[in-house]
């Protein structure tokens, strides 16, 4: 089986100025996931965080990166465009994409999306979470059951305002009531995205083992098809978002 090559980044702020989730992600998100997958196989693992030169994601990394795992929550604007700018252009010639949480507020979803993805209903009173698996043939939601429950998360309810996923994997229900679509993908040019709602970083989500096989099952089914040729030349610009 290939080998993926994977990059994990993260903002890696949270851990550095919150106690309580430096507790729980003493290496930080991206260190989570990045050891999972590591521990899995076959990939191959790095990490990228925002205040690295060039936010960790070089020309030579992205270039050697067939899926990329963003976590971003509060320096969505800290991310510099030309960066958000070549992550769009990589996905589009080939390279995966999976927007963990309240990366849905990231430029790089944005600017693949086409629209401001930020309004959704939200509530951070620790509630269990439920994850309906309602396309259970589809490749991300391998070896899991019915659903997948999570004690304590922060709540984002609908209306999510996103364009109508290719493919709806995951559906939530919170005890509130609310329900939210918690596992969409997308097509974009060559590439592959996948957004996947759970990981406040005040909860161990990244620790339960149910989320990190869905993260797991993403990447491969992110990742560009053996043999599959992919350009990594720059490609035509899409139009920014009005406000960028």
């Amino acid at each position: 089986m290939k080998t993926i090559r994977v990059t994990v980044w993260n903002e890696y702020r949270h851990e550095k100025t919150n106690p309580q989730v430096a507790e729980i992600y003493p290496e930080g998100i991206h260190r989570a996931i990045a050891g999972y997958l590591s521990a899995e196989g076959p990939f191959e693992v790095g990490t990228a965080t925002l205040d690295e030169p060039e936010h960790g994601l070089t020309d030579e990394v992205l270039g050697a990166t067939d899926v990329l795992i963003w976590w971003g929550h509060m320096a969505h604007g800290e991310v510099q465009d030309e960066i958000a700018d070549k992550v769009r252009d990589r996905v589009l010639q080939g390279m995966g994409l999976i927007v963990l949480h309240s990366g849905h507020g990231s430029k790089v979803f944005e600017l693949l999306l086409g629209t401001r993805t930020g309004a959704l209903k939200w509530r951070d009173d620790g509630e269990k979470e439920r994850i309906w698996v309602i396309e259970h043939g589809h490749p991300i939601a391998d070896g899991l059951g019915e659903y997948i429950d999570i004690p304590k998360e922060e709540m984002y309810g609908e209306r999510f305002e996103i364009p109508a996923p290719d493919e709806l994997v995951f559906i939530s229900w919170f005890e509130g009531g609310e329900v939210f679509r918690s596992g969409c993908c997308y097509r974009r040019g060559k590439g592959k995205l996948f957004y996947f709602r759970p990981g406040h970083e005040t909860f161990p989500v990244y620790h339960h083992p149910q989320v990190m096989q869905v993260i797991k099952n993403a990447v491969r089914w992110a990742a560009p098809v053996q043999g599959a040729a992919v350009s990594y030349g720059r490609v035509a610009p899409i139009e920014p978002i009005a406000g960028r």
